[in-house]
Order: structure tokens, then sequence, then C-alpha cells
């Protein structure tokens, strides 16, 4: 069979609509291919650890030094930006829409089952996956997801946790309408690539039997196409294919040499579409669906999307927003050319340093010859002459140069002096620092709190859409601080249900917060609040009340009407009975009395 020739048609029974799918994939890949260039050579000089590794080895300098400047700020700004948004241990609240949804016993409870989600979930860590995101590529991508986390243990009971959570989906594995109206809306495809096995527990997770039955065909024929290739791949045939456009289709899978090594793998590759499509064979519009296709032709199950906000539960945000353009700029973007000027400077100081302690010699004449070295005789004939060659020292000022360059990238990438624990230059009140590092922070602010909006706040919500849909019940553990121990409560669905939406308040109201607190302790330090007739028109109650909310005391319950009233008279009532006890001692003598003894029988 060798040299024979395998038409694809022979096995392959393409479907058009995974074709499109899979032609949309490839048309939107191949117009971010400008961006996916500039990505990798910004993460080249993250991760550099000498000039070769990046576009500066093309320099002929002997010294490969590198300053990681990048990577210093993009550590300094996924610090600051974590430190930000949780802050502490209650950092989301519950708005609800009605009177209603905003009952004391509702907020709580939807806050406490968010706040045992978020950490039972792994939030954090793919929160910080996320901003890792947010700062390399200027854009993040994320989905909620339900969670089934439990292992059975020996006695045949399941532990673990159950619930909603949050997946990452890499900016390099999604691919969309770049010029579309906004991301909610638009079409969008994702890739993922996973072995056999994984497909088939996708498969068998399918929660419709129609859908299940649908994607368990497709399974079959999948490997069935696998097996068949297999068998034919080893008599060193060639395959072909009747269309351009399917061969296109179907060959282009990234990762892989050819098509032959794709199916000679355990790997599947699954491209996920989400929003609307037309069917021209049927003329049928199908709003809101989730499509998945295996091997670039095949469509695996089809189903509509369950969430109800009617459109793809996929978030995203995007650092620097470009107008007419969904794809938005990360803050490293445009100073990786000043990275560059940074290595070059530091490169050619180095270079001209080695020059000045081994400078070049240049001989006329005739010298006979030496070696060069302190205190060396040199011989020389009559017209004969050694002469050292040093460079410009002025070139060694390029320190003042480089501290320069990375001042700069500091600021224009929002990450401000103060936010590393630096102070500018100058005498200053406590307020005007206040004030200095509010400004100097606005940048940061905007941008974390972009994070939040776009983001952070969405998931939040899809998350409790989920457990609205999914959860029967759970053990949610809290802690109560008024007795300082845990408490366990067992809720259902019916106990989060409510209309109205999660918010994240670390970020957004970190600055303003610091800035009323600022302000009311210097407005009650100044004179015209030590006047009595202003003060007397000042609540203290209200004020205590401020304190408490700025400082995020609430759940201690520290502020109380009159409670320091009647902390007192308690504390009176302790010291008036301790001195009853005192006394009543004082008047029993000690040790054994003369008529202290047994009485007969």
């Amino acid at each position: 069979m060798a040299g024979k020739t395998l038409d694809i048609y022979d096995y392959i029974k393409p479907d058009k609509a995974a074709c499109a799918v899979s032609d949309m994939y490839l048309t939107y890949d191949m117009k971010r291919q400008n961006k996916l260039k500039e990505w990798e050579e910004l993460s080249r000089y993250i991760f550099a650890t000498d000039t070769s590794k990046t576009s500066n080895s093309r320099l002929p300098w002997n010294n490969k030094t590198t300053i990681p400047k990048l990577c210093q700020i993009r550590d300094n700004l996924l610090s600051n930006y974590i430190a930000t948004m949780f802050p502490r241990r209650r950092w989301l609240q519950w708005l609800g829409d009605t009177e209603q949804d905003s009952t004391m016993v509702l907020r709580k409870q939807i806050e406490t089952y968010m706040s045992w989600s978020v950490e039972r979930s792994g939030f954090y860590k793919e929160a910080a996956k996320l901003v890792l995101d947010y700062i390399d590529y200027g854009n993040c991508f994320a989905m909620p997801v339900w969670k089934d986390e439990r292992i059975e243990n020996d006695k045949g009971e399941k532990t673990g946790y159950v619930g909603p959570g949050i997946q990452r989906i890499s900016p390099l594995d999604i691919v969309f309408n770049p010029i579309g109206e906004e991301f909610r809306h638009a079409p969008k495809i994702v890739r993922s690539v996973m072995t056999v096995g994984e497909a088939k527990k996708i498969v068998e997770s399918q929660a419709d039997p129609m859908v299940r039955e649908e994607a368990q065909k497709a399974y079959d024929y999948m490997m069935s196409t696998r097996a068949n290739f297999s068998q034919f791949g080893g008599t060193g045939g060639q395959f072909t294919a009747g269309g351009q456009n399917i061969k296109d289709t179907i060959y282009n899978i990234s990762g892989f040499d050819d098509w032959r090594n794709y199916l000679g793998s355990d790997y599947v590759e699954m491209l996920t579409f989400y929003g609307d499509y037309f069917d021209r064979e049927t003329g049928t519009l199908h709003e809101n669906q989730i499509v998945v296709v295996v091997d670039r032709h095949k469509i695996l199950y089809r189903k509509d999307n369950p969430s109800v906000y009617g459109y793809p539960p996929i978030f995203h945000a995007g650092w620097r927003i470009r107008q007419d353009n969904l794809w938005a700029m990360g803050p490293l973007d445009n100073l990786v050319g000043m990275q560059y000027r940074i290595d070059h400077l530091e490169n050619l100081k180095a270079d001209c340093f080695d020059q000045i302690a081994f400078p070049p010699l240049k001989v006329r004449g005739y010298v006979e010859d030496f070696e060069w070295g302190p205190f060396e005789r040199i011989y020389v004939g009559d017209d004969g002459d050694v002469e050292v060659m040093s460079p410009n020292v002025q070139v060694l000022n390029a320190d003042n140069q480089i501290a320069i360059l990375e001042m700069k990238m500091e600021e224009m990438s929002g990450s401000p002096k103060e936010a590393m624990g630096f102070r500018t230059p100058g005498e200053k009140t406590a307020y005007e620092v206040q004030r200095l590092e509010n400004a100097a922070s606005r940048v940061f602010q905007n941008k974390i709190s972009q994070f939040e909006q776009e983001l952070i706040e969405p998931l939040l919500n899809g998350m409790l859409e989920l457990a609205r849909r999914n959860l029967t019940k759970a053990s949610v553990r809290s802690f109560d601080p008024e007795f300082n121990h845990e408490v366990f409560t067992t809720m259902s669905k019916e106990d989060i249900t409510g209309n109205g939406i999660i918010k994240p308040i670390a970020a957004r109201h970190y600055a303003e917060q610091a800035t009323v607190v600022q302000d009311l302790n210097n407005f009650m330090g100044s004179p015209a609040y030590q006047d009595p007739d202003i003060r007397m028109h000042w609540s203290a109650l209200k004020l205590s009340k401020i304190f408490e909310q700025m400082l995020h005391l609430e759940d201690y319950e520290a502020v109380q009407e009159n409670i320091r009233l009647a902390e007192k008279a308690d504390s009176q009532k302790a010291m008036q009975l301790h001195g009853e006890q005192l006394a009543m001692e004082a008047q029993t003598p000690a040790g054994v009395a003369p008529d202290d003894t047994d009485l007969p029988f």
C-alpha cells in the first residue's frame, strides 16, 4: 500500500456548520497575528535573563546584560492590584433592588454564601492569574463555572467543595470579532486541547439526554476516524482533500505538524462557539447557542446557553481601551522600546568600561614584541611608538539616562513611586502627603476599578446565578465575631434568591474612604471644630457610625447608642460587688478562734 493516496472524504463526514465555525476561528485568529507577535516579544523581555533572548541580541555588544525593569513593574503592579482588590476578609456586598430584597437576613445569607464560595472555590488563585493577564496582555477573560470537587472516602461518603467558581480563559485561546460594538454580545470561539479521556468526561457530563446522545455519536465517530487513519498512517500513504476550504480548515491545527500527527496523538482540539449563528441550510437563526466542534469538521454537540443573562457568560476586561477595537493595550506594551533603550545603554556603558580597563593599543613604526602589563618595558625604534586608545569617558554618564528612563516607565505604567513605599522629596504635612498620594495614584485606582467593574463584578454575579440554578443544599461556614466562633449554616437555593447584584467594594472605595478618614481627622483637629458653638451641631453617634463604616468594623458592632454609659454602669456594679466582698473578707478573722470547737455528738 506504500504510496497509496487516501482521500479524506473516504473516511470523514464534515458538517457545514462545524466547518463554518472553524473558518471563523481561522479568520479571527489571522487578524490578531500582529498582536500575538507583540505579546511574544513582551514575554521574552519579561522573562529574559540576558539580551540574547530578546530583540537586543542583534546589537554588536560583548556584554549581554538585561535590566529586568519590565519584570519589576509587572511584579509591582500585581502585588498592588491584589492588595487593593482584596484588602480585607469582607470585600463584597449585596445590593437588593427592592426593600424585600434588601432585608438584613437575605443580605447576610447571600454575602455569607458568596464569601464561603470565594474562599473554597480557588477564586483568589484564578483572580491572580487574571490580574497577570491584565498586566501582560492588557486583556483578561474568564467565565463562571460549576465545580464538583467531591471525593469519596472509605465510608462511601463524598466530601469536598460543590459550588460556583471561576475559570480563566487564556487570551491566546479565544478569538472574536475585534471590531464589534461590545464584547458581551460579540460571537466568540474558545479553543481548548484535551485528552480523549477528558473529552469523554465532557460527553458524559451533559445533563440533557438528547444532547448527551448526540455527543456520544460524535465521540464514537471521532474515535473511529482516529482508528481508520491510524491504520492507514503506518503505510506511508498521503492524504488529500476534495475541497480546498475543507483542507485548510482541517489541516491547520496549531501545535501539530500535520493532521496525521494530530490524529495519532491522544489529544483532541475543541472549538467552542458562543453566540448567535444562522443556519443557511434550514434558514433558521439560532440565538444564544453553545456549539462544540471537534477535529475542525464535526459538531460534538450544540445546545441553548442555560445562562439567564441572554448572552454568553464570558467576561472581558481591558487595561487601555482602544476605540473601535475590542483588543485593548496592556500597561507594558508601549514600554518595550524603553526597555530596549535601557539594555542598549547598559551594555554600551559596560563595553566602554571594558575598553577603559583594557584599552586597545595603537602601534606605530618598529616595536619589539611585548606583553601589556604593569611596569612592562617596551622597546621601540627611532620612529616607533605605542599609544593607548581610550574611549570617551562621558559615556559612563549613561547611568543618569537609565535612571530617568526607569522613572518614566514606572509613571507611564500607572505605578507611582508611593506604591512601592518611596516618598517624593520635600517636607509635607500629613494632609499634603495624603493629597499627593491620591493624585499620584489616580491612574492606578482607575485601572483597578476598571478591572473590578468589568470582570470581578460580573463574575461574582455569574457565580451567584449558577448557584441559584444548581444548588441543592450546602453547609456554609462563617465566623461570628461577637462570640468568636465558627457557625455552620445549611443553605438552599431559596435562601440566596433575590433581585439585586453583588458588588466588590474594595478598590473602588479604597481611595474615597482613605480621603474621608483623612479629611475628618484634619477637620476634627482644626480650630474650627474646637469651637463649642460648632461642635454642638455635630452628632457623636453619627461620626462614630462613619468611622465604623470607613474602617469596615460593622461586623464587630463596636458602635452602639450610649453603649459606653451601659458599660460604665456595669463596671460600677462590678466594682461595688467586689468592694462588698473585700469588706466581708476583712471582717472575717484569720486562723482558728477560741470558740471554733467541734460540737459533741
